[in-house]
Parts: C-alpha cells; sequence; structure tokens
C-alpha cells in the first residue's frame, strides 16, 4: 500500500511542485542523483572508471507533452553521447521514450531515436532503451524491432525488462533470439495483478528465471563486454538483491560461461560496497549514473522500491 502511494505520488505533479521547494529535497535526492548538468555526471563516471566500474548515463525526463520538449530532451541526449566520446569515460548511456515523444507523437519519437542512435553508431557507443510502464510496452518492443530493420545492430541498441510483468518471458525468450541484450530488472511501477505478479516471492522467481534465459543466450551468441566498456554483454543482472546476484553467478558457472558474459547493474549511491566488491572480483559491473533537473519522478521510485531511502530522507528532514 505505501509503495503504491509512492508511485502515485511520483506521477502527481502537486506533489512534485510541493516537495522540490522544500530546500533539504535536492540535498536528499543527490545522494542518487548525479547533479544537474552532464559535466557533473562524467566527473561521477571517471570516478567510478578509476575503481574499475562501467556506466551507464541517464538524462533524467519523461513524459514530454509537445513536439518542442521532445526534441530539446532529444538533443541533450545525442550531446551526452558527444560528451562521453569526448571525455573517453566507459560508459554508455540510457533513455526513456515517453522523453523523446512516445505517447505523445509516435512520429516525433521515432525521428528522435534514429538520430540518437545514429550518433551512439558513429561514436561506437550503445543505447540501452529503458521498459516503462506497461501501456508504453508494446509500442517500445515494435520500435526497437524497427530500428534494427533500420540497419542498427544489438550492438547499437539494447532493450530492458521487468520480472515482476507476467509476459516478461515470451518478450524475453522471442527478443533473445536476436541477440538483444537486456537489462533485467524486477519493476518500479504500479501495475494491476492481471499483468504483474503481486507476490515478491513469484516477482523473485521469475527473476531467476529470466537471468537462466539471458545466461544462456549469452553462451550461445558468445556475448562479452566489449574492451572499452560501453557495450554490454546480453545479460545484464541489475539488482541489490544479494540472493539474485549470487542466483546469477552460480548458475553462469554451472553452465561454463565465462565472467564477461554477464554485467551486473545498480543505482548510483545504492550498494556501492556490493558494486566495489564484483568488480573486485572480475566481474563486469555498471552503475547507473542519473543526472539532470528532472529528478523528482525518479527520486520518488527509489524510495518506494527500497524502505530503507526513506529513512535517509526523513533524517536530512530533521537535521539542523
Amino acid at each position: 500500500m505505501f509503495r503504491s502511494f509512492l508511485i502515485y505520488l511520483s506521477k502527481a505533479a502537486w506533489a512534485q511542485t510541493l516537495f522540490t521547494s522544500w530546500g533539504f529535497a535536492w540535498k536528499a535526492a543527490s545522494r542518487f542523483v548525479a547533479g544537474s548538468k552532464v559535466d557533473e555526471a562524467i566527473q561521477v563516471v571517471k570516478a567510478l572508471n578509476k575503481k574499475g566500474i562501467n556506466a551507464t548515463l541517464d538524462q533524467l525526463g519523461e513524459h514530454t507533452t509537445t513536439a518542442d520538449e521532445a526534441n530539446r530532451a532529444a538533443d541533450g541526449i545525442v550531446a551526452v553521447l558527444n560528451e562521453i566520446q569526448v571525455a573517453g569515460v566507459r560508459s554508455n548511456v540510457s533513455i526513456k521514450l515517453t522523453q523523446i515523444g512516445m505517447g505523445m507523437d509516435g512520429e516525433v519519437c521515432r525521428a528522435n531515436l534514429f538520430r540518437i542512435l545514429e550518433c551512439a553508431k558513429k561514436h561506437g557507443n550503445f543505447v540501452r532503451i529503458d521498459i516503462e510502464d506497461t501501456p508504453y510496452t508494446d509500442n517500445t518492443i515494435a520500435l526497437y524491432n524497427e530500428m534494427l530493420g533500420r540497419g542498427f545492430t544489438v550492438g547499437t541498441v539494447g532493450m530492458a525488462v521487468q520480472s515482476y510483468l507476467i509476459r516478461a518471458e515470451a518478450d524475453v525468450r522471442e527478443l533473445v533470439e536476436r541477440g538483444t541484450t537486456f537489462r533485467l530488472v524486477k519493476g518500479a511501477y504500479k501495475e494491476p495483478p492481471e499483468l504483474a505478479f503481486p507476490k515478491k516471492a513469484d516477482v523473485d522467481a521469475n527473476y531467476d528465471t529470466l537471468t537462466s534465459i539471458l545466461i544462456d543466450a549469452s553462451l550461445t551468441h558468445h556475448s562479452e563486454l566489449s574492451s572499452d566498456g560501453r557495450i554490454p554483454p546480453i545479460p545484464a543482472i541489475a539488482s541489490h538483491d544479494e540472493k539474485r546476484i549470487a542466483f546469477a553467478k552460480s548458475y553462469a558457472e554451472k553452465v561454463g560461461l565465462s565472467k564477461g558474459g554477464v554485467e551486473f547493474q545498480m543505482l548510483y549511491g545504492i550498494r556501492r560496497d556490493l558494486q566495489d566488491k564484483l568488480a573486485e572480483g572480475g566481474y563486469p559491473v555498471r552503475v547507473y549514473v542519473p543526472f539532470g533537473t528532472h529528478w523528482y519522478p525518479y527520486f520518488m521510485r527509489r524510495l518506494a522500491e527500497r524502505p530503507a531511502n526513506i529513512w535517509f530522507f526523513i533524517s536530512n528532514y530533521f537535521r539542523k
């Protein structure tokens, strides 16, 4: 119930206006957001790279309502790809299609995604399409397939999948045959029980099932992290849940997949100890580094995902 309320707040304009007016709010959010500008985020990536950890940069924002907003967001993403190239850091980018026009104008979204991928291809970089709530799932997959049909490869663009969705296994089995790379997450949106598993145990079980499918595909396709740290292998196990991570490591060892064939992903500001431990153990680790002024929805979803984050926020409220 509390999680649902926080997800509701993440989409409520009145709550965003109120919350972002509080002086301490950014102080709390900055634990999870790497500044408001791309140059600040690049400095965070450099620090991660020094520890042997790769990154994916996310210019925060979603659900644009005009073509101008969507086009400006796409301009920003192209600029991020250019900044990565100039800085020479080990990072790719992650995007949300609703930020570049999906849900508002399909043609605007299509054109923006094409030019983002053209930039990534020019630089030999990679774009991860984040998966959003279910009203956008079919269109997201269709647009991904369209981009493959227009000449982009699985080395330039990949997908994400949420293990709490009942449809997730079918989607993964279909797309992984093409060598599609996936970021595997549990899911952070409110969905009805006919679309998503309501029980945590079922979400976790499905997560492990999807992990097995992706690891098997990585072995079949001889998929490994690129030497420059930008293009990931097929499985990106995006979780802070040590049981899910342990399962992935155990299953990869069981089937004989090399450490470079599976990547572990975590969020900036969460479980840094675990990030370091995995990297020191020889596994590819990638940290999701969000930045920008549109941080409110992202921050609220982080609170919904992990109750411990709420205490961090409250403690800042009462700190003098």
